[in-house]
């Protein structure tokens, strides 16, 4: 199986179930790596980045 046959799996994975895939595979993952809680976070300031929503830190300190 490759990475992209794997990440077209999670695509169709229901919402509902997505909390328990992400425990399972963190379980393959190296103990450093961002915990679920984090990679919600990276995933909504994508999405953020991807609207225009992101602000620099010049226009929040200004």
């Amino acid at each position: 199986m490759s990475r992209d046959t794997l990440r077209g799996l999670v695509e169709i994975v229901d919402e509902k179930e997505i909390d328990t895939l992400c425990r399972i595979l963190l379980k393959f993952v190296q103990e450093d790596v961002a915990t679920p809680d984090e990679v919600e976070a990276i995933r909504e300031a994508r999405q953020e980045i991807e609207k225009g929503e992101l602000f620099t830190h010049e226009d929040v300190w200004v």
